[in-house]
């Protein structure tokens, strides 16, 4: 059974892998989007923007 996750980071989450989407970006070391933590996401985004 899935761990739930606090609605306001599933809805931080969501939005992150979108705008990797958007930019191209579908795995991170070799996983989906999807299977990787909010943390990772974010430290892949923040880096992206800078």
């Amino acid at each position: 059974m899935k761990k739930q996750e606090n609605p306001v980071l599933e809805n931080k989450r969501d939005k992150i892998i979108e705008n990797l989407v958007n930019e191209g970006v579908f795995k991170i070391n070799g996983k989906q989007l999807y299977e990787l933590s909010l943390y990772e996401l974010m430290k892949q985004y923040t880096m992206r923007i800078e």
